[in-house]
C-alpha cells in the first residue's frame, strides 16, 4: 500500500479555527495528526475538524496494518482538549488530604446522582508546564500554597477518544500554607468547594461510591501503597 500521505482539499477562505483565527486566536486546527509518521503501521489519510468550540473535536481517516499485515481504513473521532495536571495534597502529621467537590454535568446526564463529584484539584496546563500548572490550580481551586511537588506518574485518562495526557503529583501542605479560600475562578464558571477529609474517610468513599473519580482513585490508592501513607518502610518518597 502507498504510504504517502493523501493532500486534503484546502479549507474554505476565511473559516475561523483553519486559515482565520477563532476565537481563542487558533488557526490550522485541521492539521493536527497529518504528519505522524512514528508508526509504519498508522498513514494518515484525511484530518476534518468536525467542532471547534473551547476545544476541539476531530476526524482523522488512517490506513492501518493489522498484525497479519493486512491494511485496514479506519476512521475515529479525537477530542483534544489540551494536557492537564492533577495532585494530592496530603498532612501526613494529620492524616489529612485536600480534595474538591463540585458539579459536573457530564457524569450527573451518565446516571450520577447529583452530579456533585469529589476530586482532586486539577486543571489544564494551558502555556505552562505540568508543575506550574499544578501550583496554580491548587491556588485557585484549594487557597493552598504546595510544599515539594513529587510526580507520580502520567496517563492517558480516556485514550480511546480523548488525547489528553494527564500529570499527576502529590506534595504536602500544613494548615499555614492555607492562603486563601479557594472555589476556583467564578469568570470560569467555577464553584468549587474545598474538602479536608482523614485520609481514611477518603479510602472509605472509595469503597461505597462517593468519590467516582478515576484520576482521585489512582493518586488515594497510590497514597495508601507507595506514597505518605503506605505502610511503614514502602513509602517511595524522596
Amino acid at each position: 500500500m502507498d504510504s504517502t500521505h493523501a493532500t486534503a482539499p484546502p479549507p474554505v477562505s476565511g473559516t475561523p479555527g483553519l486559515d482565520t483565527p477563532d476565537h481563542r486566536g487558533r488557526t490550522g486546527l485541521d492539521r493536527s495528526g497529518r504528519d505522524l509518521d512514528r508508526n509504519p503501521d498508522v498513514v494518515v489519510r484525511d484530518v476534518e475538524l468536525t467542532s471547534q468550540g473551547w476545544h476541539v473535536l476531530r476526524r482523522t481517516t488512517f490506513d492501518y496494518r493489522r498484525r497479519d499485515g493486512r491494511w485496514e481504513t479506519q476512521a475515529r473521532e479525537t477530542y483534544d482538549r489540551g494536557n492537564g495536571a492533577v495532585v494530592l495534597p496530603y498532612d501526613s502529621a494529620r492524616g489529612r488530604v485536600l480534595l474538591t467537590r463540585q458539579f459536573r454535568y457530564p457524569a450527573y446526564v451518565n446516571d450520577h446522582p447529583d452530579g456533585m463529584l469529589v476530586e482532586a484539584a486539577a486543571g489544564l496546563l494551558d502555556a505552562d508546564d505540568p508543575p506550574t500548572a499544578i501550583r496554580r490550580e491548587s491556588a485557585e481551586e484549594l487557597g493552598v500554597e504546595l510544599g515539594p511537588l513529587t510526580p507520580v506518574f502520567e496517563a492517558y485518562m480516556s485514550p480511546g477518544s480523548v488525547t489528553e495526557r494527564l500529570h499527576f503529583f502529590a506534595a504536602p501542605y500544613t494548615p499555614a500554607d492555607r492562603t486563601g479560600s479557594g472555589g476556583g475562578l467564578e469568570e470560569d464558571g467555577e464553584d468549587i468547594e474545598v474538602l479536608e477529609l482523614p485520609f481514611t474517610t477518603a479510602l472509605a468513599m472509595i469503597r461505597d461510591g462517593r468519590i467516582a473519580d478515576g484520576k482521585t482513585i489512582m493518586l488515594l490508592q497510590w497514597a495508601a501503597l507507595e506514597g505518605p501513607f503506605a505502610p511503614q518502610g514502602q513509602a517511595l518518597l524522596p
